[in-house]
Formats: C-alpha cells, structure tokens, sequence
C-alpha cells in the first residue's frame, strides 16, 4: 500500500478548528512525556489506550483543571481504551480524532503493535513526523535506517553476512518470540558459540528459529552507550534547524542484574539465567564531553540530510540516534529512532541540561514537540509539521 498523499492529510487538517487542536499519541512509550509537554503549552490531551495497560493514563496520570481551565494536577485529558491498539486505525476511531482536531505523534508502540502499511496509506489523521521514515526503523525493510546511514556515509557497526564469518565479539540482532516490542539480543564471538547460545534461546523460548534465520549480526561496539534526542524544525528561519534537546541511556534486563555480579558469581548461574536479555527497562540522563559534540551534530546534520534527499521531505520533529562510543572515541549509530525516542521521559517537566540551555527553561522533547505546534499555527505552518 502506497504512503498516504500529503495532500490529503493538509486537506483533513483544513477541516480543523485551529484553536481546539488537541494533541494524541499511543499510551506507552513516551506518551507521558508528549502529554506533559503539551499541557505546559496549553493543549488538551488524548491518549489511546489498550485494555489492561490503560490505569496510568486513565487514572493516575488523568488532568484535573480548576474552574478556569487551568490544569493543576496531571497530563491526560481524555483516554481511550480499546481492546488492541490496532484498533486505532479503524474508521470509527480514525473519525473520533478527526472530530477532536488531534494531532498524532507516534512512537514506537504505535508502529510496533499497529499495522505499517495501515498507517502508511489509511490513517488519515495528521502524523507529526515523516509518516515515509516510520518503517525504517524495520531492520528487514530493504531501505532501513541502515540503508540510510550508508547513503549518508556515517560510521555502523559491520554486519556479518553468516554467523559462520563471526571472528570477534558480535551482537545478534533479533525480536525477543513472545515480547514483540523486546529484544531478544545475545552476544557471541564465534559460530560456535553462536550456535550454542542461539540453541539456548530456542529452547528457553526466548527467540524463534524464523526470527534467528533473518536477524541482523553485527560487530559488537565495546563502550558506553549514548542515545540523542535530537529535534529538527522545518519551521526554525532564524536560528538552527537542528537542536539537540537530550541524551539518555538505558537500563536493560537482564543484562544489568548480571554486571552487578562478580565474576565468580556470574560463572554459578544456570543455564537459564546464565545468558542476558537486553529488555530495556528504563532510562537515565546523560551528558557528552563538549569535545565529541561536534561530531555527533556531523553525524545527526549528515542524517537529516539523507532522509530529505531520499525520503521528501525528510525527518520532522524529534529523532533519536543510538551510539556507541569506542576507545578512539568514535561514535558508531547502530539503531535510529524516527520519532520521539523511548527515553525521554527522563526530560519530562524538568526538561535535560542541553535543551534547557538552548531554549532558556525547562525544554523536554514532549514540549519541544508541543511548541513547534504552537508556533506553526501562530504563523500558520502548521501543514508543514505533518505528514
């Protein structure tokens, strides 16, 4: 299925009451951290919901505003609860956020549990983002984010083509089997060593042997982790397109449980519990030495360039790029994100050193997201934030 006209979706956008815009996204991921930034610049709140996960957005997290509008406590003014997320691309949903004027910014949960090709070509609600980016973010997609930083000539770890050809530490690269959203990740340096753990997994359930015959190999990056939370506006005449807002890193289980360990103790677990998971958890914030940012604003400006040479009109809003950092202190993007990236609720009301310093306050990418809406619609640009 095609991706959906971009003039289609300016003309759903015309039918909109501009001054009742209302701000929507899937209740998971990042959705509080877009929620609490749109509240702080004075937009009402939509999350969809999936039965069984909605309490916190339903209930906890619910807007209570006092008799002048004003919100006093919380970041959710309406939630929907259906049985599956997929259900958000039915008509009837589609037609109750079109009705609410929602602006729909995705992420990861939106494009894992909702089908691609529906959000590609039928959903016809205003995307924030580059509605064409979203699948690349799918490792098995011909054009991934892969195929991207090639054509961007920016520094990915090398893929082996066959486990056999694995000569070092390499990490493989593959959906966890009963946990689609998770990683079902393990490490090996060599095909012997592939085939062992690789069989373990199998046997613990933790992978399947279709997923495992398709996974990506790949070099594996000994050094920290940093993930930037990026944001470009297409909007910006008078300063910088590209800012970056943040950095975060992850908590993963149950790699973390195992680094806490000695040596010794790690070499008496058994054999279920003997290889880590990299299920992220949660996040935490971060800071780079001022020395690499230069580099790493190389890497995100060659980035942006890329998608707009070959995915019109290229990336919108926020992105992230996951790095890893080598002894040289090279940087190496092994994933990107096309969208709000899944730690940012580490910048959530507080906002992160980076784009607080730039905007002269508390900056999250949830605000940030939420401010580039304010402005367009001040200067009536609104058509050029969506997709």
């Amino acid at each position: 299925m095609p991706v959906i006209d971009r003039e289609r979706i300016l003309g759903v956008l015309e039918t909109y009451d501009a001054s009742k815009i209302r701000i929507a996204t899937i209740g998971s991921h990042s959705a509080l951290d877009v929620c609490d930034g749109a509240i702080e610049e004075g937009f009402p709140t939509l999350v969809v919901c999936e039965r069984g996960r909605a309490t916190p957005y339903a209930r906890y997290f619910r807007t209570v505003r006092d008799k002048e509008g004003r919100a006093i406590r919380g970041m959710v003014d309406d939630a929907i609860v259906l049985s599956k997320f997929q259900e958000v691309l039915t008509d009837k949903i589609q037609e109750r956020l079109r009705r609410a004027n929602a602006i729909f910014i995705p992420n990861r949960s939106f494009t894992s549990y909702c089908n691609l090709d529906e959000i590609e070509g039928s959903f016809r609600v205003p995307l924030v983002g580059s509605r064409n980016l979203l699948r690349t973010e799918e490792r098995e997609e011909p054009r991934s984010y892969y195929w991207i930083l090639e054509k961007a000539k920016l520094p990915a770890p090398e893929k082996f083509e066959d486990p056999r050809d694995i000569d070092g530490l390499a990490i493989v690269k593959l959906h966890h089997k009963t946990k689609k959203l998770e990683r079902g990740f393990f490490t090996a340096a060599s095909y012997k060593e592939f085939k062992a753990r690789s069989e373990a997994l199998v046997k613990q359930g933790v992978i399947s042997r279709k997923d495992l015959a398709t996974a990506r190999i790949e070099r594996y990056i000994i050094g920290p982790i940093f993930n930037f939370d990026f944001f470009y506006s297409p909007i910006e005449d008078h300063a910088e397109k590209l800012e970056l807002l943040g950095i975060d890193w992850r908590f993963e289980t149950s790699l973390d449980g195992h680094v806490r360990l000695p040596a010794d103790q790690q070499l008496t677990l058994n054999e279920a519990q003997r290889i880590p998971e990299y299920v992220v958890v949660g996040h935490n914030t971060a800071t780079l030495r001022e020395s690499s940012l230069n580099d790493i604003f190389d890497i995100a400006e060659r980035y942006v360039r890329a998608t707009q040479d070959h995915f019109a009109p290229g990336i919108i809003g926020p992105f992230t790029l996951q790095t890893a950092v080598d002894k040289d202190l090279k940087f190496w993007v092994y994933d990107v994100a096309p969208r709000i990236g899944g730690g940012t609720n580490v910048h959530m009301s507080v906002g992160h050193p980076y784009g607080n310093s730039l905007w002269r306050g508390a900056m999250s990418t949830g605000r940030r997201i939420a401010m580039e809406i304010r402005r367009a619609i001040d200067t009536g640009r609104l058509g050029e934030l969506v997709t």
